[in-house]
């Protein structure tokens, strides 16, 4: 089949800000992401912690959105969001998850695979006292990733638990909202180069060890 948007096919852009070796990385993926995600923020890229979170439904189709990372350790990531949510209901079926981070600032991605499981209440509590009131309610309020009539029912829920939480200081955390830990098992670095010809360092867990290898661009 022909391509009919030539247009659009003919757009590209010639990648030459940097380069990746094997010697130049880490022995641990999570202490290079590290480093990369600080040049990240110094480099002042578009919001350096969001991240394309990917699950798979209960029938098979894999589903993917922007979420925000919120915390790195030494042994992975952590992001909210509504349990009753799609991306929620996919990770209690199937725990298995991906991460992409993209720094077009920088010509970087980075892709990370590995397996989910809820963090702790405390934790989840300890993040949500840290949101603004206004993101506190909109957990309330939103019954998120379900059909809703208007944006005007959106609002009226919001109304609803202003109300309901009006002689409080404090807004509890919602027992369906909460955080999710993605524990890496695989990691890809790609930094853009000259002709296609990119940089690819990937990291596979065997074991406790990680083993790095080169990819084909």
């Amino acid at each position: 089949m022909a391509i009919e948007h030539k247009d659009i096919a003919a757009i590209r852009e010639d990648y030459s800000q940097g380069s990746l070796a094997e010697n130049d990385v880490e022995d641990n993926p999570i202490s290079q992401f590290t480093i990369w995600f600080e040049q990240a923020i110094q480099a002042k890229v578009t919001e350096p912690t969001a991240m394309v979170l990917s699950t798979i439904s209960a029938i098979g189709f894999p589903s993917s959105r922007v979420v925000l990372l919120k915390d790195v350790k030494e042994d992975g990531f952590s992001f909210f969001t509504n349990f009753k949510s799609q991306k929620g209901q996919d990770l209690q079926l199937n725990n298995r998850a991906s991460l992409l981070f993209f720094w077009p600032e920088l010509q970087r991605q980075v892709r990370i695979e590995g397996f989910v499981e809820r963090l702790s209440e405390e934790d989840s509590d300890e993040y949500f006292a840290s949101r603004p009131r206004g993101s506190q309610i909109g957990a309330w309020a939103s019954p998120q990733s379900q059909a809703i009539e208007n944006r005007t029912h959106l609002e009226e829920l919001v109304v609803q638990q202003e109300r309901s939480f009006s002689d409080r200081p404090d807004v509890p955390r919602p027992p369906f909202w909460g955080g999710f830990f993605v524990r890496p098992v695989r990691f890809e670095f790609w930094q853009g180069r000259s002709s296609r010809l990119h940089d690819r360092i990937a990291y596979q867990k065997e074991d406790v060890q990680w083993k790095i290898n080169r990819l084909a661009p």
